[in-house]
């Protein structure tokens, strides 16, 4: 199966408390952090509520 590789490219302060919590349940602590997580779609609905702080990119 695929895998994400999702990094962080902005910050969560001053953003809702729903796409900070999002964020450190993708794994994410801090700008420039990068996980690898299995491309499933709950992780695909996770990138979707934070479109604007993350970027992604497909790992085969």
């Amino acid at each position: 199966m695929a895998q994400l590789k999702i990094t962080q490219v902005k910050s969560g302060i001053g953003r809702k408390q729903n796409q900070r919590e999002t964020l450190r349940s993708l794994g994410l602590k801090r700008i420039h952090d990068s996980v690898v997580q299995e491309d499933r779609p709950e992780i695909r609905g996770m990138v979707a509520t934070v479109p604007h702080l993350v970027t992604v990119e497909e790992i085969s």
